[in-house]
């Protein structure tokens, strides 16, 4: 991290600081930070199985899910393996695909519908975030069933969404920085999780792809895009 090897005295807030150990952190006190650096930890335990359980309920019986991972990100490591952990008890068979260029993404998609599996999941990295208006014309254009770990891909056109909202994030750390600038000192705000999970369901997306949305999805549903 640049920023933390240019200063060990200037405080550094993140909104989205996804591994610590990453970063040679993970020595840290999550609850006092012991250096310069705080903020929002945007990886929630536990959420990449329940991406999987809901997946499952958007196609029911689903027995071979896609996995579309950026392996360079920090993040990617302890998703995969919640995902196969999960996929293990449930006796799901795992596709995996790892897209790091935006030119993976079209024949990434192309594999995955020829490997015939029932419905995707898109994990959470920056890249697969930024790429997301390719990824869901990708997803739109081999008519897989798709899910996302950032809401941003359903805004463009993915079918649903389960994870964090990164804008609270961003909310969230400009309160520290705030505080810092008042003159909380940096082991006074402790990193903080999102306490917040939010379920958004593309009904047009849905629509075209001839999918019916499950009746309790939609009634859990943080926002219907209609």
């Amino acid at each position: 991290m640049p920023a933390k090897q240019a200063t060990s005295t200037i405080p550094i807030v993140v909104a989205a600081l996804g591994n610590l150990t990453a970063f040679g952190l993970s020595e840290n006190d999550l609850r006092r930070p012991t250096g310069n650096l705080t903020g929002i930890m945007p990886y929630v335990r536990g959420l990449p199985a329940k991406q999987l359980e809901i997946a499952r309920q958007i196609v029911p019986g689903a027995q071979k899910v896609g996995i579309v991972n950026d392996t360079s990100d920090i993040k990617a490591a302890p998703q995969w393996d919640e995902i196969n952990a999960t996929a293990a008890k449930l006796e799901i068979k795992i596709v995996g695909a790892d897209v790091q260029r935006t030119e993976d993404v079209e024949p990434t998609f192309r594999r995955l519908k020829a490997e015939h599996v029932d419905v995707v999941i898109v994990l959470q990295a920056n890249f697969l975030l930024l790429d997301r208006a390719q990824i869901a014309a990708a997803a739109a254009a081999t008519r897989l069933p798709t899910l996302y770990g950032h809401r941003e891909l359903v805004d463009a056109g993915g079918l649903i969404s389960y994870g964090i909202d990164l804008r609270a994030c961003n909310y969230r750390a400009a309160t520290y920085v705030y505080k810092i600038l008042k003159g909380t000192p940096v082991a006074d705000l402790p990193f903080e999780f999102p306490t917040r999970l939010d379920l958004v369901v593309n009904l047009r997306t849905a629509k075209a792809l001839g999918l019916t949305v499950p009746d309790m999805l939609l009634a859990r549903a943080d926002e219907v895009i209609e």
